[in-house]
């Protein structure tokens, strides 16, 4: 069952997701060669503490029996997905970070991500992260009312294929609001099912809140995580990039709630 939020909820949700926006963009602009990854997340939950709210992922356990997520922010670079945790590492000239930030107001999740290069990157970095962003915005233009789900996971796959890179198949995007993982999965591919019949994926109405996150490689879809049970590599270590926005669906078409 895919939450339908009122029009209540989902002003609650638009002021959120102006927060998380200007808190995420924020971030982004400090990321240069030099600062370290715990040094974007200190940044982050300031900005968190100072706007009033409450970071999403802090704490946040995977699995009943792991330990919370330590940090507000997951700072993924290079070969890293998503997830990574914030360290001492140094950024480099040359370097990718892939930004992912929550964020709950008033009982509601948003949830937003970027990727972005640091100082001089190569022509493969600047592609992946048009293209993986480009694959994003495609699919949000998809959206409304109506539409069958299968429709997305294509308009991300076929870009990302089109373009030369991978769409990551283990990870999905989620509808999120009064939790921050809600029904459905987001897949980033078309399943085999979906590729038979789009109508056996959900079908979206007016009021669903989503979080669509498409996860692209260079090489090949398989990922893996690593031994501190958290950040996300390629397994053959190319490189990987992030995007997400948080949208409701309208009757025809999308309003984005975390414009990044």
């Amino acid at each position: 069952m895919i939450p339908i939020k009122t029009s209540e909820e989902i002003e609650i949700m638009r002021v959120g997701g102006k927060i998380l926006s200007q808190v995420l963009k924020e971030v982004a602009r400090q990321v240069r060669p030099g600062i370290s990854t715990l040094e974007l997340n200190q940044k982050a939950e300031e900005l968190i503490d100072k706007f009033g709210v409450e970071p999403a992922f802090k704490g946040y356990k995977a699995k009943s029996n792991q330990p919370g997520y330590p940090f507000a922010l997951c700072t993924s670079v290079n070969q890293e997905l998503v997830h990574g945790l914030p360290s001492n590492r140094i950024l480099k000239d040359g370097d990718m970070i892939g930004l992912d930030l929550g964020i709950k107001y008033q009982g509601f999740y948003l949830d937003a991500a970027l990727t972005v290069p640091v100082g001089r990157v190569s022509r493969e970095i600047k592609k992946l992260i048009k293209v993986t962003k480009k694959s994003l915005d495609l699919a949000i233009k998809k959206i409304k009312s109506g539409i069958y789900l299968a429709e997305i996971s294509k308009t991300i796959q076929d870009y990302a294929e089109k373009n030369g890179f991978s769409a990551v198949r283990q990870l999905t995007g989620h509808g999120i609001g009064r939790e921050l993982h809600e029904e459905p999965a987001i897949y980033d591919y078309l399943l085999p099912e979906w590729k038979k019949n789009p109508e056996s994926s959900p079908k979206l109405s007016a009021g669903m809140c989503l979080a669509i996150e498409p996860m692209v490689t260079a090489g090949g879809w398989q990922v893996k995580t690593l031994d501190d049970g958290w950040t996300v590599v390629s397994v053959d270590s190319s490189l990987a990039a992030h995007f997400e926005k948080t949208i409701v669906v309208k009757k025809d078409g999308a309003e984005i709630l975390t414009e990044i």
